[in-house]
Order: C-alpha cells, then sequence, then structure tokens
C-alpha cells in the first residue's frame, strides 16, 4: 500500500508540474501578444475579434460564408486609411494601400515574400504542393536563379513562335462553341475557357496535346480543388482538426498527388528525350529540367524542385487567364455598347481573317483596355506580400521592422480615391492618353518578383477573346450571380452561361 501511496503522489506531482508548466507557458503568450498590441497600437485598425485570436475569427467566418474576404479588406481600407493592422494570434500584418510605400517595397528585390504565409504553400495536408517554386520559394538566390533559368521560355521571340498555338487551341473553342450556336444549347463559359486555356498550357509549357476543349479530363477539377485546400490552409489554422473537414482533406491530398505524378511522368518522358539527343523544345519544362543542373546524379531535392514549379506553371499558367476571360465575358454581356466597340476594332483589324499574327495583337488597342478594366476589377491574384525587416514611416505611422506588409491590388482597384466611380467597368481608364495609375494598379504584381508570364497571359486572352468576338454574338442566361468566388485566386461564382449566336457579318 505504501508503494502505491508514494506513486499516486508522485504522479499528482508531476500532474501539478505539468499544469504550472502549461499555465506558465500560457501567461507568458499572452504576456508577449500583449507585447505585440502594445507595439502596434498607435497604428489604426478595425476591433480586434479576441485577445489572443486577433481577427483570424473574422478572416475564417468570411471564408466559411463563401463571401469574398477582398470585400472586407476594402470595406477596411475605406474606413482606417492607407495603413491598418490585423491581428493573427501573435502576428501582425500591415494592409497597405499607399502608393508611395507600394512602390518603395514591391520595387525593391531587398524586401523578401513573407515566410508566414508562403511557406503554408509549400505542403497542402502533408503533401507537397508548391514548395520551394519560383512563385512560393522566399529566398532571393533561389528564386533569381530559377528566374534567370525561365526567363528563355518567355522571350518575346518564343512567345512570337507560340501563336500557331495560341490560334490552334482557340479554334478547339470555336468549334465547339459553333456546335452550341447551331444548336441553340446554352454555353457555360468559365469552363470552356477553363479547357482552353488549360490545352495551351499543357502544349506550349509541356508539349503535350490534351485536346481538353474536346474530352472531359481530371485536372480542371483537381486544380480547383487543391487552390480550395489552399484557401482552408493558409486561412484557418484549425482546419485540419475538425473531423467533418477529413473527406475534403483527402480529396486535396489526392488532387495535389494527381499534379506531382503528372509531373513525375512528364518530366521523365522529356528527360529521356533530351538524353537520347532528341530536338525538343525550349519551352517551360525543359527550362524546369535545366533548373535541376546538369550534374550527372540529380538529388531528391533537385527532383523535387522541378516538380514544385511543374505545379507551379501548370496552375498559374491556366486558372489566372481562364478566370480573366470568364469576367471579360461576363462584362461585355452586361455592357453591349462596349462589345459593340470593341467587336468593331476586332473587325478592322481581322476582317474575315482566321489566323491571328503577332502583329495583330499590337493592334487591339481597345480590346487591350478591356482586358486591362477586367482585372482591375476582377483581378485572378488580387494580392502579393512582403517581409520588411527595417522600420517604415507610411502616412505619418511608423511601423515597427519586422512586420509583414499585405498589398492588395483587388482593395485599390475598387477605390474611389483611385478610380472615380469604380465599380462601372470602363475600359477609357486604360486609353493610351489617359493617366496611368500610379502603383495602385498591379494585377501580376510589381517589381523584380513580378509575374514572369504576363505577356504570355495577355497574347493568349487576346487571341481567345478577338476570336471570339469576331464571330459570336453572346447575352448572359438570366437569373445569374454576379459575385466573385474567392479560391486564392479570384474566379466568377456562376459558371457565365451565355447564349450563343453566329454573328451577322
Amino acid at each position: 500500500m505504501g508503494v502505491f501511496y508514494l506513486l499516486s503522489c508522485w504522479v499528482s506531482y508531476l500532474i501539478v508540474c505539468l499544469f504550472l508548466v502549461i499555465a506558465s507557458a500560457f501567461l507568458g503568450y499572452c504576456l508577449y501578444i500583449k507585447h505585440i498590441h502594445m507595439k502596434y497600437d498607435h497604428i489604426p485598425g478595425p476591433p480586434r475579434d479576441s485577445f489572443l485570436f486577433g481577427h483570424a475569427p473574422t478572416m475564417i467566418e468570411e471564408t466559411r460564408s463563401g463571401r469574398n474576404i477582398h470585400d472586407k479588406f476594402l470595406q477596411w481600407a475605406e474606413m482606417y486609411g492607407p495603413v491598418y493592422k490585423i491581428n493573427s494570434f501573435h502576428k501582425v500584418i500591415m494592409a497597405v494601400t499607399c502608393p508611395e510605400a507600394t512602390k518603395e517595397v514591391l520595387m525593391s528585390p531587398k524586401y523578401p515574400k513573407d515566410k508566414l504565409l508562403y511557406e503554408r504553400l509549400f505542403n497542402r495536408f502533408g503533401v507537397r504542393f508548391l514548395g520551394n517554386g519560383l512563385v512560393t520559394t522566399t529566398n532571393h538566390e533561389q528564386w533569381y536563379k530559377q528566374r534567370r533559368i525561365m526567363d528563355p521560355a518567355f522571350s518575346s521571340l518564343y512567345l512570337r513562335s507560340l501563336m500557331g498555338t495560341f490560334n490552334e487551341r482557340a479554334e478547339n473553342l470555336m468549334d465547339e462553341l459553333t456546335k452550341l450556336a447551331d444548336s441553340k444549347k446554352e454555353a457555360k463559359m468559365l469552363q470552356l475557357v477553363n479547357r482552353v486555356t488549360l490545352d495551351v498550357i499543357t502544349k506550349v509549357a509541356f508539349g503535350m496535346d490534351l485536346d481538353l476543349v474536346n474530352h472531359d479530363s481530371p485536372f480542371p477539377k483537381a486544380i480547383e480543388t487543391c487552390l480550395k485546400g489552399m484557401v482552408a490552409n493558409v486561412r484557418d489554422v484549425f482546419f485540419q482538426l475538425n473531423p467533418k473537414n477529413r473527406p475534403f482533406i483527402k480529396e486535396v491530398r489526392e488532387a495535389c498527388q494527381l499534379l506531382r505524378t503528372t509531373g513525375e511522368a512528364w518530366i521523365s518522358n522529356r528527360r529521356t528525350a533530351i538524353q537520347n539527343g532528341d530536338n525538343v523544345p525550349k519551352d517551360i519544362l525543359t527550362q524546369i529540367i535545366k533548373s535541376a543542373g546538369q550534374e550527372d546524379e540529380i538529388t531528391e531535392e533537385d527532383e523535387d524542385l522541378m516538380l514544385d514549379n511543374f505545379v507551379t506553371f501548370f496552375i498559374a499558367g491556366q486558372e489566372t487567364t481562364a478566370n480573366q476571360l470568364g469576367f471579360c465575358i461576363m462584362e461585355l454581356a452586361r455592357r453591349p455598347d462596349i462589345m459593340e466597340k470593341v467587336q468593331k476594332e476586332v473587325d478592322s483589324v481581322l476582317g474575315m481573317k482566321q489566323e491571328i499574327s503577332y502583329d495583330d495583337l499590337g493592334e487591339f488597342t481597345y480590346l487591350s483596355q478591356v482586358l486591362k478594366e477586367t482585372l482591375r476589377l476582377y483581378p485572378s491574384a488580387p494580392g502579393t506580400s512582403r517581409e520588411v525587416s527595417a522600420d517604415m514611416t507610411i502616412a505619418g505611422y511608423n511601423i515597427p521592422g519586422g512586420t509583414i506588409y499585405m498589398f492588395n491590388t483587388y482593395v485599390c482597384g475598387r477605390m474611389d480615391k483611385f478610380f472615380k466611380d469604380p465599380l462601372m467597368f470602363d475600359p477609357d481608364r486604360f486609353h493610351p492618353d489617359a493617366p496611368k495609375p500610379y502603383y495602385c494598379y498591379y494585377p501580376f504584381a510589381l517589381g523584380p518578383r513580378s509575374c514572369l508570364g504576363q505577356k504570355f497571359a495577355q497574347m493568349e486572352a487576346k487571341v481567345v477573346m478577338a476570336k471570339l468576338l469576331q464571330r459570336f454574338e453572346f447575352s448572359l442566361v438570366p437569373g445569374q450571380s454576379f459575385d466573385i468566388l474567392d479560391t486564392g485566386a479570384l474566379r466568377p461564382k456562376s459558371a457565365v452561361v451565355c447564349n450563343i449566336k453566329h454573328r451577322n457579318q
């Protein structure tokens, strides 16, 4: 009995000690949060939801409810000014709409992407996702090396050579729309442009003929699932703890695995072709393989990095352009006057010819304005963030060093102080003679970390839209939502369902 008594006393003592350690750690954490609050209390911002969690509950609720969280950031920017704070546990983020600060930070290479966000994009619920690819790596030297190797795949000379593929894949979409117009069936335009942009990227980036306009594929659904998983993983730290989310988490893991195993197979085939001395294109896939180095022995880290970039370009090369096209079609269908004006330009440039040349793209002045205005209201990639190590003064507020800055082109694009009547779709904002927006419009980010594929994306968008406008009239089927779905990238919430008919030319 004495032994059991001593043992029970010892266990009780350990429990008390453990409780005291946990209580001390919690008290220490609370004191640290209080220190952080005091450090940033002079900066305006919305009231915190709670002492411990900061604004995290609002972020989680906005995401779970299906609302576009960037509208909340816009509301706060209009209430609290050009810089305001957002608290999440012990982290503080500065939301910045000040053009001068935007220029200072984004145009400089000395401010890295913040580790808080981009490390959460490394994997998706335990399965490696974007890893240390070109978009997500926070190490400047690693990024610079990758960027230098990828540049040839986006040179003007190489992009010119892609016009044949842009035309060919866009023609597949026109053939499908012809069938729908002839049969008087409704066209789900967002789904169709998703397929054509994925068709383009798999062909021009990876040399694969999938013909996705005419064939079903698991890839569009896998990309959408990965992006939804990305949002859940980044914004809700408790997401994995909820048993109800396990089926979705399983879907996300399988989708990530599908993209990476596809990459393994395509990279292996291309590497074999290179080793055999076959003539291979200088496309993204070839450049990805070059990024692993010229050594005979490729390490596991090299393999992972190649797959990181494969997934990065596979998703970024399709999702952003497809969403821009979907929103553009939606807005033109709502504004017949603008559609008529841009159709007249397309007719004057192309006439009745079907093949669009590289030189033709430069003649689409008003179409370019339409596409830019689409990105002002509906930027596919709404924002970016940087880590600023030194103190900085913005709008009279001293921001302590070591703070994360968030820059949001969606917010800036919808603020009246930057754009008059900001919710009105007006392509003349981007007329060649109009004053250029001063660091408040950056749908492809700014500076050295701006989007490498922006010229590629806009060439593709022009080809698809020019062919569509040349041949078809389209109107929205009534009853659709014009809301925005936030899946990390912004996309139309509806399917942009249209009635399609041939133009009387």
